[in-house]
């Protein structure tokens, strides 16, 4: 006779692929995290910002040093308010990233920003525009592991622009 109840059995193996699935992600994601902090620790210090590098470091608060490398100002102090003022910005969206709906709209908000400084700092390593947005696109398609690759080669060179 068919029996249609689940088993222990059934349970505890789909418990361990979701147990396993979890893991595997945890991983991917701090090997990620570490790679994107080296990329920005490395490209700060090599590009004259040495004394906001340790912000790479940080967990969340990390876009702090992308924003000082994708900025357009010139001095150190303009480079570091502008960046502050886009982490700012960027803390405020997540914030308001709860909220239903609105919460939609502040995740595209962020969502672009990343984008428009992962931009940015592909121009300035590549000092072309038309390459810089092909990385963009490739970076995304390739789920960022193009950016780390490519990130991992470029961090310890100086930018072009």
């Amino acid at each position: 006779m068919y029996n249609s109840y689940q088993s222990d059995y059934d349970a505890a193996l789909f418990g361990g692929f979701l147990v396993t699935f979890f893991i595997i992600m945890l991983v991917i994601g701090v090997v990620g995290y570490v790679i994107t902090a080296l990329i920005y620790y490395y490209t700060t210090k090599t590009n004259g910002l040495g004394e906001i590098s340790f912000w790479s470091w940080i967990p969340l608060l990390n876009v702090y040093a992308l924003f000082a490398l994708g900025s357009t100002k010139t001095s150190i102090e303009e480079i570091k308010k502008d960046a502050l003022k886009f982490l700012l910005i960027y803390i405020g969206l997540t914030i308001i990233s709860i909220i239903p709906f609105i919460g939609i709209l502040s995740s595209i908000a962020m969502i672009v920003i990343g984008v428009y400084f992962m931009y940015r700092l592909f121009f300035r390593w590549t000092g072309e525009s038309g390459t810089a947005i092909l990385f963009v696109v490739v970076t995304i398609i390739t789920g960022s592991i193009f950016y780390y690759v490519y990130g991992l080669i470029k961090m310890k060179k100086p930018f072009v622009v």
